[in-house]
């Protein structure tokens, strides 16, 4: 899909989008978390969604995603963070779109869930980027959430969001090949374009070369 035809999606679809926007907001709120310690959870969410929108073009294929891919972006931290069941997420979906899309965002929220462990590792071991690998659209909406969460830590204030930037980094050499299928298939892709707006980001505190090289080796 063509950038000018992906934001022409967007025009059409702006209204169910900013409903899901809302709901998630509203979501987050209900549970009282927050992001960083200091802001709404919405605040991530629109990040994460401001990926989704600037590069979606680069993995949807079809109309019919284009929903379910907001979808998921809103509500990808809701069984991990918000008290929510896979079927509370499913019938969610049903409500605002097609069987066929609410499964398809429903399985990305899925797989973008942390598995049960006592530290980050285990709750982000190999079963974890297993399920993001073999879900379509998975790998791409969970490149935006490492790109929102990324972009806070090396801009944002606060301890937490300096001692992030520095798990983040260490994070980088596995993270990127983690979640990369290595499918010809679009909608798993790990776009370039992505990578390199990472990249940018973290070019004072990780070699500019490096996440490349990485990217180059997926």
């Amino acid at each position: 899909m063509d950038k000018e035809e992906y934001q022409s999606y967007l025009v059409k679809y702006a209204s169910q989008i900013e409903h899901f926007r809302q709901s998630a907001h509203d979501l987050h709120q209900s549970v009282n978390q927050t992001y960083a310690g200091i802001l709404p959870y919405g605040f991530h969410l629109d990040m994460v969604v401001e990926g989704v929108r600037n590069y979606g073009y680069l993995v949807c294929v079809r109309e019919e995603d284009v929903l379910p891919l907001f979808f998921a972006a809103y509500y990808h931290d809701s069984i991990e963070d918000a008290r929510l069941t896979y079927n509370d997420v499913l019938r969610l979906a049903r409500n605002e779109m097609t069987e066929e899309q609410a499964l398809m965002a429903t399985e990305i929220v899925y797989a973008l869930t942390n598995d049960k462990g006592r530290t980050r590792a285990e709750r982000a071991g190999e079963k974890y980027y297993q399920g993001i690998r073999e879900t379509p659209y998975a790998p791409f909406v969970k490149l935006c959430d490492r790109l929102a969460n990324i972009t806070y830590s090396c801009t944002g204030e606060g301890n937490k969001g300096t001692r992030m930037k520095e798990v983040y980094k260490g994070e980088m050499p596995h993270f990127l090949p983690a979640i990369n299928p290595h499918s010809d298939d679009p909608r798993f892709a790990v776009p370039v374009e992505v990578v390199e707006a990472l990249a940018e980001i973290l070019i004072e505190e990780v070699d500019k070369e490096e996440i490349q090289r990485q990217w180059g080796e997926l």
